[in-house]
């Protein structure tokens, strides 16, 4: 059973629009992107405050991300906390990639905020996407899970699995293909 516990106006209206969009009404959805987009913004201002000119590219690379995978979207979980998982991510990709030397021993104010929500939601999608990734062969698995997963080079991927970079490539494009029709299936009532 789900929690009775009532959800935020904001909630509803998020969850509405994108059920909404996914339905294929436009306008719905812009107003999911849009309302999105500002509740990212501040999202990231709070935990940007020395990066604040970084800010509107992780807000559109994490649009992009819920845009990408908004067919993930399970109608029984807080669309808050599917969003927020994917800004944290971005988040600390962007942290990954920008964090100076220098910077590693300043404090983060939020860490233990930023990570502790994620760490059920981590674990319930790892093991999602392994049983996903599991129904597909292995020519279009082992390149998703070597590239896009644990972020391997293509000509990385080829050497170690002997496909071709070719084929990696196509393997993980029709992959995800793939794993987009096991998720819109598994996501039908009844399914």
């Amino acid at each position: 059973m789900h929690d009775t516990k009532e959800r935020s106006p904001v909630e509803e209206h998020l969850q509405a629009w994108l059920l909404a969009g996914l339905d294929g009404d436009a306008v719905a959805y812009r107003r999911f992107l849009e309302e999105l987009s500002k509740r990212l913004r501040a999202f990231l201002r709070k935990r940007l405050f020395h990066s604040q000119d970084h800010v509107e590219d992780i807000v559109q690379e994490t649009l992009l991300a819920v845009h990408n995978a908004r067919f993930t979207y399970r109608a029984d979980q807080p669309v808050t906390a599917w969003i927020y998982a994917i800004a944290r991510y971005k988040l600390v990709d962007f942290l990954r990639a920008h964090v100076r030397q220098d910077a590693l021993n300043d404090p983060l104010d939020d860490a233990a905020e930023l990570f502790e929500q994620s760490a059920e939601q981590l674990s319930d999608a790892r093991r999602d996407v392994a049983v996903l990734l599991g129904q597909l062969p292995d020519r279009q698995r082992l390149p998703i899970e070597l590239v896009k997963l644990q972020g391997w080079s293509v000509a990385e991927a080829s050497d170690h699995t002997g496909m071709s970079e070719s084929a990696v490539k196509v393997g993980i494009h029709r992959g995800l293909k793939a794993l987009a029709a096991l998720i819109r299936s598994q996501s039908r009532p009844g399914a």
